[in-house]
């Protein structure tokens, strides 16, 4: 793996050649040359979320909470893998035509591993989902694909943003997130615990708001006591972009561009998106921060080049030729991590449309023909876009007559004379399909290019008002519909639900996405995909957005029966866990195995995700219902039955005390292994029970 104590040492030596002046130059997201010492200019800001993004054209994969509906770790990795080699194909060829600017670098600033708590926050589609142990495990592979096993780093990845950072994306910038210990050690750090500590993870971004009072890429609690000192970092620190001129003008905490700089660097802030960093030499030459300091963070930033070998010796990836962009190997995977990750959440049967039995079909909608839902945000320049429609298209050709109408604009009634369009296209069809949702421009970051609301949060579950009241004239006539939804958080489908023969979640699935979504209605693949989150009922009796505590949030504290849970998903297959058992002594500082036997009850190929959940029955601290504690993605031939043999880690016996304090509290705990939570909403939708096994933990 790599030499960190080589590039470190390396690091050191140069620094050590340069004047103060010269190291705090070093220390902003675009850092000068330094010619009399050959270092090259470098610009850190760079975007891998889901492909190599705003740097032309890449692989756009589908949105990250889309790769999380896959629950496969490997196929994640081998995602965060092509990402890493188009980012060093075009960063070869970028430093060729001698371009080292913004976006062109490979120091990437994914992935985001905040935890999606309330499905109001614009951002969440650039998560894993809700989950603790989700969020963990896909981010570490992630993180691991991206940064490689090879002599030096392929790409840097970052964690971002730490910590305690979850919307609202309006207040971001002032707000101060109040969060008990317990909530804190439980929820909202254990991802970045693993990325630092399995994945070992380059770079960490400190969140725009204030954790407890302490604003996060000011805070010694966060930036020192916790990572540094308690979990062992020894990668770079990035601040959010201008949160460090957020102190003084928004959280109030320090007076001056001096001030805030200083205090930044003082927590261990190495590196400065923004330009406060400017004011560091004032900040320096008043006593307000010290050479030691500076020297420090020009050492950790030039020991991540060393491990990248970009400061002129030379890398084993130096070679990866242009050819790797949009390679046909990486354009099938963004296809597959389309059909994995999609949900199917009903269906009575009327999926896959049988194209031998279907004349005319009907698709609707405003995200039908529409190029901005494939591609959430963060996103590359796909060289080919297949909308939903044109993939419909592609696949009927020959077989179907197809018809389409907009229906309504995404989000206003300036359209509304398209309703009657949309009617008569649903009456001459055999089979409707009915494309609606959100984009970038409904939920996303504060002030996204494109965001039509500002803020990029959702006021409510809802869809917007008048594509609600397309789906209700579409279904009024009667005929056979499929609602697709592309859309990247917990929808409002209470209606859909009711009403709608058959409900398919494809996410933002990527530049060619809407191939793959073609290919899953008419029967070429089955949507295997689980729900990263909840899809409430409504938001009646959730906390205040503002409130972070996880009391009614998510499924691990939610109290009342969800539309649709979290980990549930259907496929067009049947298949079953036949039987159960505990592999190993489980103990407080011993992982053991779940053996399951699972079977395929029908005569074609199906796809299913194993899910083991855990049950505490004695601590009082426990989580309120159960966790997540173990996941495997199966493929079963027909009639094949196969044991497969999960871990699960001792981690998931333990519970976290009002303190903060994580141990192993109980003797008795309660497994479920299944293909779904076993909640009773659950159970209802899946028509099955997951097995369930005790174990007790010997002293």
């Amino acid at each position: 793996m790599f030499d960190r104590e080589t590039a470190a040492r390396k690091a050191k030596e140069l620094v050590a050649k340069m004047t103060v002046f010269e190291k705090a130059s070093q220390l902003k997201y675009d850092s000068p040359p330094i010619k009399r010492l050959g270092v090259p200019e470098y610009n850190w800001w760079n975007e891998a979320l889901h492909g190599v993004a705003r740097a032309g054209t890449a692989t756009v994969f589908p949105q990250a909470i889309g790769l999380a509906a896959m629950f496969d770790e490997e196929m994640l990795k081998a995602i965060a893998e092509a990402i890493a080699d188009e980012g060093r194909a075009k960063y070869n060829e970028f430093v060729k035509e001698g371009d080292r600017g913004l976006h062109k670098g490979i120091t990437f600033w994914s992935p985001n591993v905040n935890i999606f708590r309330d499905p109001r926050w614009g951002r969440g589609h650039e998560t894993y989902g809700e989950d603790p142990y989700l969020t963990s495990r896909l981010g570490v592979a992630f993180v691991k694909g991206l940064q490689g096993d090879g002599e030096v780093m392929k790409s840097a990845a970052c964690a971002k943003h730490f910590a305690v950072h979850s919307g609202p994306e309006h207040l971001r910038h002032e707000f101060d997130a109040q969060v008990s210990r317990k909530d804190l050690w439980e929820t909202y750090l254990p991802a970045f615990e693993a990325l630092v500590k399995e994945g070992d993870v380059e770079s960490v971004m400190g969140a725009y708001n204030r954790t407890n009072g302490e604003p996060c890429c000011g805070s010694k609690t966060l930036l020192k006591d916790i990572l540094r000192d308690k979990w062992g970092f020894q990668g770079h620190v990035v601040s959010d972009c201008w949160a460090i001129r957020d102190f003084h003008e928004h959280h109030k905490v320090t007076s001056t561009m001096q001030e805030s700089a200083a205090m930044a660097l003082h927590a261990g802030c190495d590196l400065n998106c923004g330009n406060t960093y400017v004011y560091l030499l004032e900040a320096y030459q008043n006593n307000m921060v010290t050479e030691e300091e500076i020297t420090r963070s020009a050492e950790r930033l030039f020991t991540t080049r060393y491990l990248l070998g970009i400061m002129g010796e030379g890398s084993e990836y130096d070679q990866i030729p242009y050819d790797e962009v949009e390679s046909e190997e990486h354009i099938e995977l963004a296809l597959t991590a389309v059909k994995r990750g999609s949900v199917l959440l009903k269906n009575n049967g009327i999926l896959p449309v049988d194209l031998q039995k279907t004349k005319t079909i009907g698709v609707i909608g405003p995200n039908a023909d529409s190029r901005i839902p494939l591609y959430g945000n963060y996103y590359g320049i796909s060289s080919e876009y297949i909308t939903v429609l044109e993939g419909i298209r592609r696949e009927a050709e020959g077989k179907a007559k197809v018809l389409y109408s907009e229906g309504c604009a995404i989000n206003t009634h300036s359209r509304t004379n398209l309703f009657s369009e949309a009617v008569t296209v649903a009456k001459h069809s055999d089979v409707v399909i009915l494309c609606l949702g959100l984009d970038e421009r409904l939920e996303g970051e504060e002030h996204d290019i494109s965001n039509q609301i500002g803020s990029g949060d959702k006021e409510g579950l809802g869809l917007p008002q008048v594509q609600q009241e397309l789906m209700e004239l579409v279904a009024s006539v009667g005929k056979p519909t499929v609602l697709v939804l592309m859309a990247g958080s917990a929808i409002d489908l209470n209606y859909a639900d009711e009403n709608i023969d058959g409900i398919l979640d494809v996410w933002y699935p990527g530049g060619r996405g809407g191939k793959a979504v073609a290919e899953l209605l008419f029967g070429k693949a089955a949507p295997s995909g689980k729900l990263p989150v909840t899809f409430y009922r409504d938001l009646e009796d959730m906390p205040e957005f503002t409130d972070y505590s996880m009391k009614n949030r998510t499924y691990r504290y939610l109290e009342k029966s969800p539309l649709y849970p979290f980990g549930y998903g259907l496929t067009y297959g049947c298949a079953g866990i036949t039987e159960a058992q505990v592999v190993g002594q489980p103990g407080r500082d011993t992982d053991f195995g779940i053996e399951a036997e699972v079977l395929n009850r029908q005569n074609t190929p199906v796809d299913e995700v194993i899910q083991v959940y855990i049950k505490d029955l004695e601590a009082d601290c426990a989580v309120l219902n159960h966790s997540l504690c173990a996941f495997q993605r199966v493929h079963l031939e027909p009639g094949e039955k196969k044991r497969i043999t999960l871990t699960v880690r001792h981690e998931a016996l333990t519970a976290v005390d009002r303190n903060g304090e994580r141990s192993v509290k109980s003797s008795r705990f309660r497994l479920y292994v299944g293909f779904s939570q076993p909640d009773e909403r659950s159970v209802e939708l899946m028509k099955q029970k997951p097995v369930e096994l005790m174990i007790t933990i010997k002293d």
